[in-house]
């Protein structure tokens, strides 16, 4: 059986392999028909050289080039729609409709136009201009940047049609797409439609690449070579940690989405007033997507009484009831029986769930647990571990003063939700605790779960770390994402025909 290509250059040629691998179906856990290639670091250094050489060329490209791009890419992308939903489906049994077909491709062709508007614009270069000392200043080009795509969103997160993907080719920066291996064949039908878009449009050769798996060693040479601007990378924390050690010895930018539990907060009011609601909305939002979403609600907060334990019986019975969804691959399906039995070596009580299997293919129970607030403040890097998946824990917190001391334990985390009664009863309270989850969340929510990400411009898809590799950035929302893939470039008294368009007298706003 042959093996697929790799983009390099501009162009599908054989990789200089030293292995192959395949996909399976989560469902079945079979493996699928395709194989690809692992690369060697030759392939790499291959298309380092092509997006240097590319990077030199999109430097004098203007922004209306890259948005015609980035446009005709998401027109590309309607085209096919059909196949890459198909393809994303036997890859991670995520459901045609609504998931793939109906919210995520349509989110991903509408983060490339914005992107694209941004682009034309340049409203991400944030000119500035100094008349009287004669400096100006605006953001540039970074230089090739190197994108590692997750398991878990193969459109709108995926290394050659995602978030990344866009900032990154928005800022005029050629891209290196390192596919995510539980996906390969939806990033390749990606690859070909970018490389379409690109010949369309007259980009230079090598502005988008694709390798499909690279070893660790690889990896890491990858995002610490000269020749790289910048990384963005979403996937494990160790995994990440160990590309962040690598580049950071370099001195090179990473930018990284690592893990969240995203906390929620239900205060006692809100528990009182609407229980039975709280649970339902819980529910969902916790087993939605089989839970792997990195918004996925994975610890609540609650002080103790009645009305907390009936909510917590609600919630307990409604997962158990629930179907029982598939994982995304097998490893997804270990790391969350390790998480789960991490959190109770730490104490953990299980109310529900707890063993593997229990649905089709790749698949782990509905989890529930429980620890107290004392239990939490005993170990709470341990009861803090990311169970990616269906799984969540309780912590029930003997009073407010040990809700806060449980808040002021928390990591970093992408969202932190506080749900409150509708009449103010839960005010005073709020008040008390939202500044202590505040500083540790990158977006503070009220009254609503935390899955789904708004792609606006005022969205904020980071948080300190473990959430992410530095908390000053988001991987959503234009331009702001931009920013990330772009360096301050400074001009002192160059003469006006030699400045770039954006600083020039002419093209200053009052």
């Amino acid at each position: 059986m042959a093996t697929q290509q790799v983009l390099i250059a501009g162009a599908w040629r054989e990789a200089d392999a030293t292995g192959t691998f395949q996909a399976a179906n989560p469902t079945t856990t079979e493996p699928l028909e395709d194989v690809y290639p692992v690369s060697s670091w030759s392939d790499c250094d291959a298309a380092l050289a092509s997006a240097a050489e590319a990077a030199r060329q999109m430097r004098a490209l203007p922004g209306e080039r890259i948005a015609r791009f980035l446009e005709t890419f998401a027109d590309c992308i309607e085209g096919c729609s059909q196949d890459l939903v198909a393809m994303a489906h036997a890859e991670t049994a995520l459901p045609v409709s609504p998931r793939l077909a109906d919210v995520e491709l349509p989110r991903t062709t509408g983060q490339l136009r914005q992107a694209a508007a941004a682009a034309r614009s340049e409203v991400w270069k944030r000119p500035i201009i100094d008349t009287a000392s004669g400096i100006r200043s605006c953001f540039g080009p970074l230089g090739p940047v190197c994108v590692f795509g997750p398991n878990n969103f193969p459109f709108a997160f995926g290394s050659i049609s995602g978030g990344d993907f866009a900032a990154a080719m928005a800022a005029g920066n050629p891209v290196i797409a390192k596919a995510n291996t539980s996906h390969p064949g939806t990033t390749r039908l990606f690859a070909e439609e970018a490389q379409a878009a690109a010949d369309a449009t007259e980009m230079p050769a090598g502005c988008v690449q694709l390798l499909y798996r690279i070893s660790h060693a690889d990896g890491e040479r990858l995002v610490a070579d000269p020749r790289v601007g910048a990384t963005g990378y979403t996937g494990s924390r160790t995994a990440g940690l160990k590309l962040k050690a690598a580049a950071d010895a370099a001195g090179k930018p990473i930018y990284l989405e690592l893990s969240s539990v995203n906390p929620v907060v239900m205060l006692p009011g809100a528990v009182a007033e609407r229980g039975e609601k709280l649970a339902e909305e819980f529910t969902g939002s916790c087993l939605l997507g089989t839970g792997q979403f990195c918004t996925n609600p994975g610890l609540v907060i609650l002080l103790a009484g009645k009305e907390t334990e009936r909510f917590i019986a609600q919630v307990a019975a409604r997962f158990k009831e629930a179907s029982i969804g598939t994982l995304l691959s097998a490893s997804v399906a270990d790391s969350l029986a390790t998480a789960i039995g991490l959190l109770q070596q730490a104490g953990a009580t299980l109310l529900a769930g707890g063993t593997s299997g229990g649905g089709r293919g790749f698949s782990f129970a509905n989890t529930l647990l429980r620890v107290s607030g004392e239990q939490f403040l005993n170990s709470p890097e341990a009861l803090q571990s990311e169970a990616f998946g269906n799984a969540s824990l309780m912590v029930v917190a003997d009073d407010d003063a040990q809700a806060g001391a449980v808040l002021d334990r928390l990591e970093g985390n992408l969202t932190g939700s506080i749900y409150s009664d509708t009449a103010g009863g839960d005010d005073e309270l709020y008040d008390r605790l939202a500044p202590r989850l505040r500083p540790h969340v990158g977006r503070l929510i009220n009254d609503k779960m935390p899955t789904g990400v708004a792609v606006s411009p005022a969205m904020n898809h980071g948080g300190p770390y473990p959430a992410t590799g530095h908390p000053g950035f988001t991987a959503v929302g234009m331009p702001t994402a931009i920013s990330r893939f772009a360096m301050l470039e400074c001009y002192d008294n160059v003469r006006p025909h030699r400045l770039p368009a954006v600083l020039r007298d002419e093209n200053a706003t009052a």
